[in-house]
């Protein structure tokens, strides 16, 4: 109504104001003298032709656009996407080593000292044959550790440091820092991210995430950050099964029988410290024969250690622990994920925690459990429905994105968008935004096509299948996407496996949908019912489609090809419904079109 059009006229306003400001805060960063790395040598190809995997497709894209940016004179500002397991440390590992051959020094941030150990080793090992000085620094080094590795940081004897948030306290100083890889950066807090801008100002950076937290993503779907997607899986590798259910014990015991049958191993994750070993002696009494330990935060690095190697090393059955494993933790024979209290997790962090699994050719298993009998908050139940319907690889980003419309979207440039994005919803905003950055630049704004269709059929998703408001104007948001055949029975499939069998008015509007879409890629604008006949509005048929409806419909077809846009009139004939006539005319247009 009036009131909605006046709204999207105030936003659009604001959005032109904020659209003046990130053309020149890009432009800012386009003139940032930064450092252009030099072109590949010889001892960069060798180091890349000596990886043990063969490289997909996405990674090796990916690789090319962070050298294309690193060669350029001004700092990157990238962010890697990828699924857990999807090769963004080698992409990194490469970037790093282009850095360090034009002579600078590079450090690579993780958030845990897990996870920065597992980097540090893994660096050790790709880069065993390069004489390169590699240093680690956390809180498990000693104090007299980390005095000589600033020393020889600052000297420039080190050529890459591995780090936690360490590395952004001020008695860290480098002496020809030249590009920052940070991992998992959606596990540091504001204030780091902060520090980051001081620390690492007028020098490369390379984002690492399987999940962006929404206001990064954000800032790289609006293009303020360069982004690259890794979307393709490693060979051999299978989607985790996953499911979401009140904790029993019965099936714990279980699913923990068929894994250890198998040879494998569990990850059960219980979240509290102090009642860590009583939930591994009940998990004893449920699975006598499993040899069981325990990892948490608070142990010592030597404790942490020896832990980590009995279970590389097979010699624990089932790990308990706490998110400890939350990242870069990469055990390929536990096969197996328990999680206690999951509707107590984040988005981000129930994904990363089902990432620890499944990364081996073997099926792997994640049971996202809740307490018996207790009435879970409508948050806790979207995440978890997330969860159950993004099992796909490439679903990283979709959680991601599914996390930006739950979450919102956090400030680019401040408070002022915040307000309206509320009032227009995210989508809609960003599409606007993106709108007014064309106009300034003074680009063709180019919109999707989209066809309108006026028809009589009961199309709607009744209250009685499902119940939730807000779950209904998911599957409303979801169906309005199906492109394809393919879209349409994976979303009845999943709705037979959530609510039951559709009733004939949704499998109606999923129809009405796919046709829509099929409708507008064909240049349709309009398909209307009038005075018994159907009305194609389109806007450029070819001979061949004229042809052959002409062939197949001689005593019931009419055109009239002085008006624009073109349309063609079908009489709808006896025993005939508009929903069967509109797939038959629009397979014959997609079948002659070109």
């Amino acid at each position: 109504g009036k009131e909605w059009q006046k709204t999207r006229s105030r936003v659009r306003s604001a959005v032109k104001d904020i659209a003046k400001e990130l053309i020149a805060l890009y432009a800012k960063r386009t003139q940032i003298k930064g450092h252009a790395f030099s072109p590949d040598i010889d001892m960069q190809n060798d180091f890349e032709r000596r990886f043990e995997f063969d490289e997909t497709e996405d990674q090796l894209r990916c690789i090319q656009e962070i050298k294309d940016d690193m060669e350029k004179p001004y700092p990157m500002d990238r962010l890697l996407c990828g699924d857990v397991g999807f090769g963004k440390t080698e992409v990194a590992l490469r970037a790093a080593l282009k850095c360090i051959l034009s002579g600078k020094q590079c450090a690579i941030l993780a958030p845990t000292t897990v996870l920065a150990h597992q980097h540090y080793e893994t660096a050790i090992r790709r880069f065993d044959s390069i004489p390169l000085n590699i240093e680690l620094l956390s809180r498990f080094r000693t104090k007299k550790q980390q005095t000589e590795i600033l020393k020889k940081l600052e000297n420039g004897t080190v050529d890459m440091i591995i780090g936690t948030h360490r590395l952004l306290q001020k008695d860290v100083r480098f002496a020809a820092l030249g590009l920052a890889i940070i991992d998992e950066e959606q596990r540091f807090g504001v204030k780091h991210k902060e520090r980051f801008k001081e620390v690492f100002h007028g020098i490369d950076m390379l984002t690492l995430s399987a999940t962006p937290i929404p206001r990064t993503l954000n800032m790289a779907l609006s293009g303020i950050r360069d982004m690259s997607v890794i979307e393709e899986p490693p060979q051999d590798r299978y989607p985790v099964q996953s499911f979401v259910l009140e904790y029993n014990e019965a099936l714990v015991a279980q699913a923990i029988q068929r894994e250890l049958k198998r040879g494998g191993q569990v990850y059960y994750l219980h979240n509290r410290v102090e009642t860590i070993l009583h939930c591994a002696a009940k998990l004893q009494k449920l699975v006598p024969d499993a040899r069981i330990g325990f990892a948490h935060g608070k142990m010592s690095e030597q404790e942490i250690s020896e832990t980590w190697r009995r279970l590389v090393e097979h010699e624990l059955d089932i790990l308990v622990c706490t998110t400890i494993i939350e990242t870069g933790v990469d055990v390929p024979n536990c096969n197996t994920l328990i999680l206690e209290q999951a509707d107590r997790f984040g988005l981000s962090q129930l994904y990363q925690l089902r990432g620890r699994v499944g990364r081996s050719n073997r099926r792997a298993y994640a049971y996202f459990t809740y307490a018996p009998n207790r009435e879970l908050t409508e948050i806790a139940e979207k995440r978890l429905a997330a969860m159950r319907e993004f099992t796909q690889f490439g679903s990283g980003f979709r959680i991601a994105m599914r996390d930006l419309e739950l979450r919102g979207a956090g400030s680019i440039l401040g408070g002022q968008q915040h307000g309206q994005m509320e009032q227009v919803g995210y989508e809609m905003y960003l599409k606007m935004l993106n709108e007014a950055i064309a106009e300034e630049k003074g680009e063709p704004i180019t919109a999707p096509p989209q066809c309108t269709i006026d028809i009589r059929m009961e199309a709607h998703i009744p209250e009685s299948y499902i119940r939730s408001m807000t779950s209904r104007l998911e599957i409303y948001r979801r169906v309005a996407l199906i492109q394809t055949e393919h879209d349409k029975m994976d979303m009845v499939d999943e709705l037979i496996d959530r609510f039951g069998e559709p009733p004939k008015s949704l499998l109606s509007l999923i129809d009405a949908s796919l046709l829509r879409n099929t409708a507008a890629r064909l240049g349709i604008h309009e398909i209307s019912q009038k005075r018994g006949a159907l009305f194609f509005y389109i806007s450029a048929p070819t001979a061949t489609q004229l042809a052959v409806l002409m062939r197949t419909y001689y005593d019931r077809i009419a055109f009239n090809d002085r008006e624009v846009p073109y349309f063609i009139a079908v009489r709808i004939a006896k025993g005939e419904t508009a929903v069967s006539l509109m797939k038959e005319v629009l397979r014959i247009l997609e079948a002659n079109r070109g």
